[in-house]
């Protein structure tokens, strides 16, 4: 795209976007001092009405690039949106801060219908939310060229393309609404698309002369682990292991199977966790009591399918754990992406095992087209990054098309130490690499693997390479283990493994590593490693200056608030707001109101509350702090 930038629009600053108005607005409403990458820039493409493509991270701010302009400009900025359950948590957040939208769904009754329909035509709406499905119905497409549109603002924009990890046919549709409201701006929004998906999003809404803006895609907040996932018992004690750490706070569980999902649900609930499901194969109704019950802070940790990904607008998920592989690097993205939207740490943590891909595969299906191989190919691309020994934010950084500066992020286990590699990591590759060229580069890992740890099978025998000089040459290795190293020597260019057959075949990489020019990096087997979780260094300071019984007085203030009210907490306020609370302790409502994320409505209705409970808390602490002489 001939428009993209990573940090700066030139076009964009051009428009002269009246900047003065749009801080006292983020102020106004959200309580926001500044813009976040890109968003200056973003906003200006909307009030000045020229189409943009907008890519940034989950947790960037994309949903305000939106909002904000929508409440200087004239008329009602129609927003598509993919899922109920996104709609209604969005204009929820909204009332809560003061600005007036509305949402357009088929499970609203007909009286919230109406009242909706007549505030839009009345426009007394500055935001309206409906479905792709029906903003391509004749009649609501009357029924906007009647009303007053400022512009039209398409979230989720990657579901457009055949390439996005989560297409749905009815987004192609929205092509025709530059046809029939050519003086309206159009703004795609993505939190996750590669180059192919970006140009894609373009085409297909046939927006003109667009500024693409692309923010970086790396989330430093976020630490990323891979584990090899144990089997039976162990893999139990695994997965409370890594819970352990974030007690009490929300994470999801993602499985890749609803015959998993329940399994770890009940097991988790045996163990004391406040936990429950979450997979099409539930009631509607279900499903939507145990979302609202994660998201009204009633239990901890959701174990979901994928089905449970992109209506997720929860900002204080501390952890996201995939008990299996993700089926590609965007898919991971966006589910490990629905931790720490507030900027604060969350750990983000895939343990897998070697039968994923072929699970994978099976529900993939076998198809021939162009279609199918695509997505093996993401998969292979997944599976790449989970063998992989380098840093896991500079591998989702490359894949993305973009560079991570510096040598060392500090926040994945790569960078944190955690990998412990073998010091003959050199002899055991030469060995598997051997191998690989003595069965004549035509067989696949699990094959190599079992000729090289001695397996006496009968098509072994048969083939004669039970008599191979790299017959049992790594006999005193598990099976499984030596099918991870080969996994690690593709993933580091070593070796090749044929799309269609499975086969391996000795790169030029892989045979300067015979030669001894070059030396791969392979991870030592468990026994040896028994690597130990670290704190990134975020995660530290995140915390400075935080007093942490004060910090959880004020969640349960909170909590408590949000019940009387029937919304989520973080909708009082999120888990940055509190911990600045507890960080700078302020004393007047002008202190209350400079603290980060509180606007003039939320200052209205709960600054005199929080600021009694300060009160009452310095009060408390005040005789211990100053003994009497």
């Amino acid at each position: 795209m001939r428009n993209e930038v990573a940090c700066d629009n030139a076009a964009a600053r051009r428009s002269a976007a009246p900047e003065a108005p749009l801080r006292e607005v983020l102020a106004r409403y959200w309580g926001y001092e500044d813009f976040l990458p890109l968003q200056r820039e973003a906003m200006a493409s909307v009030l000045a009405g020229r189409d943009s493509l907008v890519a940034l991270p989950t947790g960037g701010g994309k949903s305000l690039c939106f909002q904000a302009p929508a409440l200087l400009m004239d008329g009602t900025a129609v927003v598509v949106s993919p899922l109920i359950s996104l709609m209604k948590d969005q204009v929820d957040a909204l009332a809560a801060n003061g600005v007036p939208a509305g949402c357009l769904h088929s499970a609203q009754a007909p009286e919230e219908h109406h009242e909706v329909v007549a505030r839009a035509r009345r426009g007394e709406l500055k935001l309206l939310y409906a479905a792709p499905e029906r903003l391509v119905m004749p009649s609501f497409l009357e029924f906007l060229a009647a009303a007053r549109v400022a512009f039209f603002a398409i979230d989720e924009a990657h579901c457009i393309s055949h390439w996005g990890h989560d297409f749905r046919p009815e987004y192609r549709a929205l092509r025709l609404l530059k046809e029939r409201f050519p003086r309206a701006g159009v703004h795609a929004y993505t939190a996750t698309a590669t180059p192919r998906v970006r140009d894609d999003i373009v085409s297909e809404l046939a927006l003109r002369d667009p500024s693409v803006l692309v923010g970086t895609f790396d989330r430093p907040n976020l630490l990323y682990r891979v584990r090899p996932r144990e089997r039976g018992a162990a893999r139990f004690a695994q997965l409370e292991e890594a819970l352990a750490r974030h007690r009490g706070r929300s994470g999801i569980v993602y499985c890749i199977t609803r015959k998993e999902v329940e399994s770890v649900c009940a097991a988790l609930a045996k163990r004391g966790f406040r936990v429950r499901p979450y997979h099409a194969g539930l009631d509607d109704d279900v499903r939507h009591r145990n979302q609202d019950a994660f998201s009204n802070d009633e239990i901890d940790i959701i174990v979901a399918t994928v089905a449970f990904g992109m209506g997720i607008d929860k900002p204080d998920v501390r952890f996201v754990i995939h008990t299996g592989l993700p089926k590609s690097l965007e898919c991971y993205q966006q589910e490990s992406g629905r931790a720490g939207r507030d900027g604060l740490e969350a750990e983000c943590t895939v343990f897998y095992g070697g039968g994923d891909y072929a699970t994978w595969l099976l529900i993939l299906g076998d198809g021939d087209g162009e279609s199918a191989r695509t997505q093996r190919r993401k998969l292979a691309d997944m599976y790449a990054y989970a063998t992989g020994v380098a840093c896991r934010h500079r591998l989702l950084s490359e894949y993305f098309g973009q560079t991570l500066a510096g040598d060392d992020c500090g926040a994945c286990d790569a960078c944190l130490g955690e990998i412990v590699l073998m010091e003959d990591a050199l002899v055991t590759g030469q060995k598997i690499l051997c191998c690989v060229v003595r069965l004549q580069e035509r067989f696949g890992a699990q094959y190599t693997a079992a000729v090289l740890t001695g397996a006496r099978e009968a098509k072994i025998a048969a083939n004669g390479h039970d008599r191979l000089s790299t017959h049992g040459l790594l006999k005193e290795h598990e099976e499984k283990q030596v099918r991870l190293w080969i996994d690690q020597l593709v993933s580091q260019g070593c070796l090749e493994k044929d799309e269609e057959w499975g086969t391996l075949k000795v790169t030029p990489l892989g045979w300067r590593v015979i030669r001894g020019q070059a030396a791969p990096r392979l991870i030592a087997p468990p026994a040896a490693a028994a690597p130990k979780a670290k704190r990134a260094a975020a995660a530290l300071r995140s915390w400075d200056g935080v007093d942490r019984e004060l910090f959880e007085s004020l969640r349960a203030l909170r909590l408590s608030l949000a019940k009387a009210r029937d919304i989520p907490p973080y909708m009082v306020f999120g888990d940055a707001t509190l911990r600045e609370l507890a960080r700078l302790k302020p004393e007047t409502p002008e202190d209350f109101l400079a603290i980060h994320g509180i606007g003039e409505r939320k200052n209205a209705e709960y600054g005199a509350i929080f600021r009694a409970h300060l009160t009452a808390w310095r009060a408390e602490r005040r005789p211990a702090e100053n003994p009497p002489a």
